[in-house]
């Protein structure tokens, strides 16, 4: 839509141009039929088209950056993101051990009735009363 208005605009002014030159022209031969006036008109009309257009169809300067290339950025590099293993757990495994007895040997029905008596959290199974620590402990 651009190069039409450029195109008609130059046309006009070449036309504006063109068409007084000719009229005073014609004056001057005292013919009275306007056929010339008109024919040299309709020349002006058009050679204005055709300058406005080669004008206007000219393509347009960028300032120098009419060869612009694309060129593909390096690649990038990134570092492997670290590997996060796992720690190992350690916990306590329970080991029966020697135990010292205080007049009450392990594994006998005093001793089942002394830890019971004793430790509420008491496990007959095991052998084993849970301290307010929160571990298991052998009930001695």
């Amino acid at each position: 839509m651009n190069k039409f208005i450029k195109a008609a605009v130059l046309s006009v002014a070449a036309a504006a141009m063109v068409i007084p030159t000719f009229g005073v022209a014609q004056a001057t031969h005292r013919h009275h039929d306007n056929s010339d006036a008109w024919a040299a008109g309709a020349a002006g009309l058009v050679a204005g088209t055709l300058i406005g257009g080669a004008i206007a169809s000219q393509p347009r300067s960028y300032g120098g950056y009419d060869d612009r290339v694309y060129v593909d950025p390096e690649p990038e590099y990134y570092e492997p993101r670290p590997v996060y293993r796992a720690r190992p757990v350690y916990r306590e495994v329970y080991r029966p051990v020697a135990v010292e007895t205080y007049g009450v040997e392990p594994w006998t029905p005093a001793w089942y009735r002394y830890c019971s008596q004793r430790y509420r959290s008491f496990d007959p199974d095991s052998g084993t009363y849970i301290g307010y620590d929160g571990r298991s402990r052998l009930c001695r």
